[in-house]
């Protein structure tokens, strides 16, 4: 009797004093919170945060680089567009000198006013054609309204930052000795290559003209090629087209 109540009691004892062991575990808990991220957490949040800031940066510089390009190739378009355009109106209008009123010069006289010489230059180490014809798209300035044929010339000029730019001179009778000028109103700019053919009748095709020449049979070209090349930064555009003279002068026999 008494050892079976001894046991109960035991028993009783150890049933009280699990809840409190339990009950000092959590206040031993309690009094030892969680201090914290580790420097390991937060150095990889940091390296992720990068990754996405960088992928984010990235993809908007991507987006206004893109932008810039194809802002500067349109840019580069209308300038080659309407500079072919240009010397597709001069020739079109060209006048041409013919027979009887055109003669071959002789030795030593005065070339054709009217002529039509197209050769070519070396600007800073680049060959570069330059054309000379006469025209009635004269281009008048500061607000003048006169008109006439005029002495048109196209060439090419080096900048002083090592680029090519196509002039246009354009003068009214009685022509002066061609000289370059600055104030030659520009065709277009970043030009790298500059290619003009000329085509007889029977549509040979020759790298220069002289139709005050009889290598030529003092003839003027009936159609002129013209391919040009314009550089930016990031690639080159090509521009090419061909004229047909509204007048020429045939081969005198």
């Amino acid at each position: 009797m008494y050892k079976k109540a001894g046991n109960s009691s035991s028993n009783s004892l150890t049933n009280i004093q699990q809840p409190a062991t339990r009950n000092q575990q959590q206040g031993t808990r309690k009094q030892h919170p969680d201090s914290g991220f580790t420097l390991l957490e937060i150095l990889i949040a940091i390296f992720i945060f990068a990754i996405i800031i960088t992928t984010i940066f990235a993809s908007y510089k991507s987006v206004f680089t893109g932008s810039e390009i194809i802002d500067q190739g349109v840019k580069s378009y209308e300038t080659g567009r309407n500079c072919l355009n240009r010397m597709i109106f001069d020739i079109e209008a060209i006048h041409v000198s013919l027979p009887p009123e055109y003669y071959p010069p002789d030795f030593n006289a005065p070339p054709d006013p009217y002529r039509i010489v197209g050769d070519t230059f070396n600007v800073h180490g680049t060959a570069f054609p330059r054309l000379r014809f006469t025209s009635l798209a004269h281009v008048s300035f500061g607000g003048k309204t006169e008109g006439g044929i005029a002495e048109i010339v196209y060439y090419v000029q080096a900048t002083e930052d090592g680029n090519y730019v196509l002039r246009r001179a354009d003068s009214l009778y009685p022509y002066q000795p061609f000289e370059e000028k600055t104030a030659d109103p520009l065709l277009c700019e970043n030009v790298k290559s500059l290619t003009l053919k000329y085509y007889d009748r029977e549509g040979t095709e020759y790298d220069l003209w002289d139709s005050d020449a009889e290598d030529f049979g003092y003839a003027t070209p009936v159609a002129i090629g013209i391919k040009l090349e314009l550089a930016n930064d990031s690639d080159s555009l090509w521009f090419e087209t061909m004229v047909t003279l509204s007048v020429y002068r045939e081969k005198k026999e």
